[in-house]
């Protein structure tokens, strides 16, 4: 191949660093941190237009960020422990709490943000059923998807399989001289597309958008994209070398499945609303 041919990705993780005399530590800003940290600062700010546009309180949104952190850490990083390295864990438990070390699980993620969310439409908000928040914080989380994938590309991790295509990244960090797949790249525009789309949706309906329709699309594009993005994609573990499909596909289908019974359910009693109208 020619390596010419393909574009060479030689930026590292880290932004700059600084020393910190009064206690002798060098503190050091990274790509990955600082996207993570935008997403959710961006997420709040669309949150807050959707609020005012529905006239839901817009105090909420403090606690709805708040709910949204902690179950997006918690669950990314225990869906990661447990799904891709159980046995290490659970022998060595206090290392689950070491976040800075990397590892972090979409899949988990999405667990804690089901349960996150069920959390918070339970606690004190009766006007904001839980299909109802769904259906708005998968707008933004289709967009966070967007800063943490590029947070991975910055990381050169989450790499792709080689490649002859003249827009493969020969990955300097990682010691190569030759192209490979930029998957976190893919799925970063999928995922822009995929928050513009939903944004767009929600702005035909807002406050008359059926339950769960938004959450059911984003599900279903999302984990479907997740299935076939995989096959261009390095296994991250060794023991998904021999299975058939590998462990992010493997969780991506329940929730593709989710997502159409969603999608089927909200469909079904949208057409009963009408006739009964």
């Amino acid at each position: 191949m020619d390596i010419l041919a393909a574009i060479t990705w030689n930026v590292g993780p880290d932004i700059f660093s600084f020393e910190i005399p009064i206690i002798n530590q060098t503190l050091t800003i990274r790509w990955y941190g600082l996207l993570f940290a935008s997403a959710f600062l961006v997420g709040q700010y669309i949150m807050i237009k959707i609020f005012k546009e529905e006239n839901k309180p817009e105090k909420d949104i403090d606690a709805l960020t708040l709910y949204m952190i902690v179950a997006t850490l918690v669950g990314a990083r225990l869906g990661h422990c447990l799904f891709y390295q159980p046995e290490f864990y659970l022998s060595n438990p206090i290392e689950i709490l070491k976040v800075w070390e990397g590892g972090l699980a979409s899949h988990g993620a999405t667990v804690g943000i089901l349960l996150g969310i069920y959390l918070y439409s339970r606690s004190r908000h009766p006007d904001q059923s839980y299909l109802w928040v769904l259906d708005r914080i998968v707008i933004v989380t289709a967009l966070g998807g967007a800063f943490i994938r590029l947070g991975n590309l910055f990381n050169s991790e989450i790499i792709g399989l080689p490649t002859n295509l003249p827009w493969g990244f020969v990955f300097v960090k990682l010691n190569e001289d030759f192209a490979r797949h930029p998957a976190q790249l893919y799925e970063a525009i999928s995922c822009v597309f995929l928050f513009l789309f939903l944004f767009w949706l929600w702005g035909k309906t807002k406050e008359k958008t059926p339950e769960g329709r938004l959450f059911g699309i984003f599900v279903v594009v999302l984990f479907g994209l997740r299935i076939f993005y995989e096959f261009l994609k390095e296994n991250q573990v060794d023991f998904e070398n021999g299975l058939p499909l590998n462990m992010g596909q493997i969780l991506s289908i329940p929730m593709v499945l989710i997502g159409m019974y969603i999608l089927l359910k909200s469909s079904q009693k949208k057409k009963q609303e009408s006739i009964s109208g």
